[in-house]
Formats: C-alpha cells, structure tokens, sequence
C-alpha cells in the first residue's frame, strides 16, 4: 500500500473546529473510518452517527453499520429516510443522486440541530473528480466534508484504516441499489428487493466486488476481471442464485466492474452525472 499524502493529525483539527459532529454512516470505507476517527477525537457525547434506512439500503450494509457501531461503542442510531415517497427519485432521472442526499439531509436536519451539530459526510477528494449531484445537494444544505478538507484521497482513507485497525479497510466500494437501476427505469421496491437479494447470494458464493445491474428480467453481472472467469467456471451456481432473487436471464458483462457503467447513456446524450458510491 502506498504511503499515505494527507495527516491524519490534519483531519483531527479538521474534527476539532467543526465541533459537535452528526455522521453519515453508509457502512462504506470511508464513512465508517470518518465515525471512527470522529468518535476518538471528540467521544461519543460529541459525536451521533446515523445510518440512512430506506430500501435501497442493502440489509446486510444496514447490518454491518449496526455491528460497526457495537465494535467501536458508537452513538449511533438508524434513521428512516423517505428518498421512496419523492415521485422526482422513484422516476430516476440524472439527479435521482439530489433527491437521495436531500432526503437525507432532511432527517438528520432534527438530529443536527439538537445536537447543535454539524452533518459530516465521507467524501474524499478522489470523489471530486466528476459531477455529482448528490454532494452538491448535501453541501448546500450546510452539510461538511472533513475529508476533503483534510486532503484525504481513497488511498489515504484504507492506508489510515488499516493502520488503525480497522476491518473495513479493505471493503468494496458499494452504493445504493437504486444506481443498479438504468436512468429512465422507476426505481421500484420489488427491483430493489431482488437487487439485493441476488447481490448478497453472490457474495455469500465469495464474490466481493460486484454489480448486479438490473434490466426488467435480465440481471447483468459485472464483477473484477479476474473473477470473470470464475462467474464462467461455477456458472450452475451464479445463475441459480440470481434467478432465485426474480431474474429470469443472466449475463455476464465482459468489461467487468467498473463504478458508473450506467451512466454511459448518460454521455451520450451530453450529461456528465455519476453514480456517486457509498463513502
């Protein structure tokens, strides 16, 4: 792993100034090491983490959050956000990001003014490099970005994890279900539901880093490349546990994994929106 640019002495001050601390935990690397390190830095009377509870939340980040927050002796509780009663999120468009992140902001808004906090997002400079609308959402509903401030990249985040110990120093980038759905395509409980379920079988046959893209019937698999010719070798396996999740056809997308892929249409009508993955 490479040595790490930014000081983790820097993100503690960063910590310091902005006081009282409500943070987002999405269960992802960079969220859960920001609680972490908040939690150190100011104790537990000084900082709630929340975790955002909705169906494109995948049951088993929702119950790894849980865990996270008993290991680590957390402030922590789950927020029910309604992302699902928004007609502008459920029809999916290229800001369906905003409306997540504003939904967002909206619960934890009580939390934060209780506290007489500040919301904190992970978001690292790495995740600067496109337009996202969801961070520009959070930010101008005074939501911060300790990382970011502290110069943290992705590498940075693992580097200081593993340092500190951390086992979610090595996850897999994830995000929410919905961006499994193609823009255009509603955003519905039951494609949300069989997302989930034919993700979770797939990582319990051992594949990590994974996309289970949704297309009405058909589920387009995107895994590492080097896995790829793994999904091939125990097929049997894959496709049984994808179709159990409701898909009647399964493919293998020969690109592999990469964050965004289903924002191509998106390229080609002019926009530069992307998925904005889990921090």
């Amino acid at each position: 792993m490479s040595t790490p640019v930014a000081s983790l002495d820097a993100l503690r001050s960063e910590l310091v100034a902005l006081g009282p601390l409500v943070v987002a935990l999405s269960g992802g690397a960079d969220s859960a090491f920001l609680a972490k390190v908040a939690h150190d830095t100011l104790g537990a009377e000084r900082v709630l983490v929340a975790t955002a509870i909705s169906p494109s939340l995948a049951p088993e980040e929702e119950a790894d959050c849980r865990s996270l927050a008993s290991e680590w002796g957390l402030r922590w509780l789950g927020v029910v956000t309604d992302e699902m009663d928004d007609p502008r999120y459920v029809m999916n468009d290229a800001d369906r990001c905003a409306r997540c992140k504003t939904a967002l902001m909206t619960a934890l808004a009580p939390l934060a003014a209780a506290e007489r906090a500040t919301v904190v997002l992970g978001v690292n400079v790495d995740d600067l490099g496109d337009h996202r609308p969801g961070q520009s959402a959070a930010a101008e509903r005074g939501a911060r970005f300790p990382l970011v401030d502290a110069g943290f990249t992705k590498g940075d985040v693992r580097h200081w994890s593993r340092a500190l110990g951390l086992r979610t120093w090595d996850k897999p980038a994830a995000a929410c279900l919905s961006s499994r759905i193609p823009y255009g395509t509603p955003v519905t409980l039951g494609a949300l539901g069989s997302i989930g379920r034919a993700e979770a079988s797939l990582r319990g046959l051992g594949f990590g880093q994974l996309r289970v893209r949704h297309h009405g019937t058909v589920a387009r698999l995107e895994v590492d490349p080097d896995a790829l010719a793994a999904v091939v070798t125990r097929r049997e396996e894959v496709v049984a546990a994808v179709t159990a999740a409701g898909y009647l056809y399964v493919t293998l997308d020969l690109e592999g994994f990469r964050s965004g892929s289903l924002n191509r249409s998106l390229d080609r009508a002019g926009a530069v929106d992307r998925d904005e993955e889990a921090p």
